[in-house]
């Protein structure tokens, strides 16, 4: 019987492929470093596609034009999530080839009444966004990222502390020196939700003296200076008021650019790679293939983090409707026909995976774990504690998979999230089983899961994209 070993993929790549995991390796960086929102991903996706012939489909339906095998279009919806087609050869009511990813990360969010002063500070209160340590975000420089939309209908866009002379923000913490009582609390109560708000100033407003008269039928020139200061700043660099604050979306993350990691550059280190790493091998892998015998499909959605829930998660409506869309516009589609197109197609719920650390091995099953370097990591369920809420994919799906990869040579690996009664987790994969299609959970490991910075390898992205590739073009159960 032949056993079961861990292969690492730096040792099965020949210098060539070696070169394109470098090459790729760097515009997937880029793609971090302007994609750290949903909005800002769906803006680099949809130039991207554009540039390799993809319409959008609204376009499309407004021009009357059918559909052909070869034909690739694309719908965003509320500019923070997209689906993207192939039209295959075959009838889509037999089926098609669905990757799906999510491009919402944990991060802080702010709030639509943020700005305060409070002993000399001027703070933005924030509401923390999906499974985040909160420790983790105290005294690392923070970047402010989104949209304000006025009351007249006019978007302004925010993006402050990337560039090198951009000022950046923080949330402080206690000092050592103070910290016993601190120190004894709880992991999840040394930092509460509420003391995640960042500082944005300290310097008080400086009132002219001719304007100081006038100033005053407010109270004294003093009161809330430096909050003022602030409200004076956003109002000359960005003509905001303070009430603006009511229709924005504004996103902090962690400042700074996609950092190659390591003595011999073999890893990445990065906000946000849960889960744009499959979003971006996903985005690739769609458009490296060639003619597919099945439509293939991309899905890249909002609020995974929080359960893909609201108009943009997975919960919603959008993607069914798309597919109709696309089958209207084919000829093909029917009630039934959406029925069957959806209950006879294959997908990859694209999502990342624990990576095994050995500093804290006793939280692993090392017979069940990704590693770093392993490749392409399936998860055949997830859940918690007795698999609840998971989609546990079945065992014919796994051989069909098995089998496309042993013939492409993807090099993979499968894994759990976590020890038994310990770990767990979800994704996307449940509320596409529901209509029936076969759906696995597959993607890269990561190490620092939820952390403002986490590391993948180099060479499980590449050979991800690769995994992708083979599936939407040999996939057909």
């Amino acid at each position: 019987m032949e056993k079961m070993e861990h292969k690492n993929t730096w040792e099965l790549y020949q210098e060539e492929q070696l070169k394109e995991v470098d090459v790729f390796a760097q515009e997937y960086m880029g793609f971090l470093d302007h994609g750290k929102t949903e909005r800002e991903c769906i803006d680099e996706i949809v130039n991207k596609i554009e540039e390799e012939g993809y319409r959008e489909l609204e376009a499309v339906i407004a021009s009357g034009k059918q559909l052909k095998a070869g034909d690739r279009v694309y719908s965003v919806w509320m500019n923070k999530s997209i689906v993207m087609f192939q039209i295959g050869e075959g009838s889509m009511a037999d089926g098609i080839n669905i990757l799906g990813a999510h491009i919402d990360s944990p991060r802080l969010d702010i709030k639509q009444n943020p700005l305060y002063e409070e002993g000399g500070f001027a703070y933005l209160d924030t509401h923390y966004y999906g499974g985040v340590k909160k420790y983790q975000w105290v005294t690392i420089p923070l970047a402010l990222h989104g949209v304000v939309v006025k009351k007249d209908g006019t978007t302004v866009e925010i993006n402050i502390g990337e560039k090198e002379d951009d000022p950046v923000f923080f949330v402080s913490d206690l000092l050592i020196h103070l910290a016993q009582e601190q120190l004894e609390k709880k992991a999840n109560k040394v930092i509460e939700g509420e003391a995640l708000d960042i500082i944005v100033g300290n310097k008080p407003i400086v009132i002219d003296k001719k304007d100081e008269k006038e100033d005053k039928t407010d109270g004294p020139a003093e009161k809330e200076a430096v909050k003022k200061g602030i409200l004076a700043i956003l109002q000359q660099s960005y003509d905001l008021e303070e009430e603006d604050f009511i229709s924005a979306e504004l996103e902090v993350v962690p400042a700074g650019k996609a950092r190659e990691a390591g003595f011999d550059r073999s890893m990445i280190l990065s906000y946000g790679q849960d889960d744009r790493v499959c979003a971006f091998t996903s985005l690739k892998a769609m458009l490296e293939i060639g003619r597919t015998a099945r439509t293939a499909c991309c899905i890249l959605v909002d609020k995974e983090e929080i359960g893909s829930v609201g108009a943009t998660g997975m919960q919603s409506k959008f993607f069914e409707n798309a597919v109709a869309e696309v089958m209207n516009l084919t000829g093909e589609y029917s009630e039934l026909n959406l029925r069957r197109c959806l209950a006879h197609s294959c997908m990859l719920s694209s999502d990342v995976s624990s990576a095994y650390d050995p500093s804290y091995a006793s939280s692993f099953d090392k017979k069940n774990v990704a590693y770093l370097g392993g490749g392409m990591v399936f998860n055949k369920f997830t859940g918690a504690r007795g698999k609840s809420g998971s989609n546990d994919a079945n065992a014919e799906y796994l051989g069909h998979i098995r089998a496309i990869f042993e013939k492409e040579n993807v090099n993979f690996q499968t894994a759990e999230l976590g020890r038994v009664d310990l770990g767990g987790g979800g994704t996307i994969a449940y509320i596409l089983a529901l209509y029936g299609m076969n759906v696995i959970d597959c993607g890269v490991a990561v190490l620092n899961m939820h952390a403002p910075w986490e590391a993948t390898s180099k060479v499980d992205v590449y050979e991800t994209k690769r995994g992708y590739v083979a599936f939407l073009e040999n996939a057909n159960l």
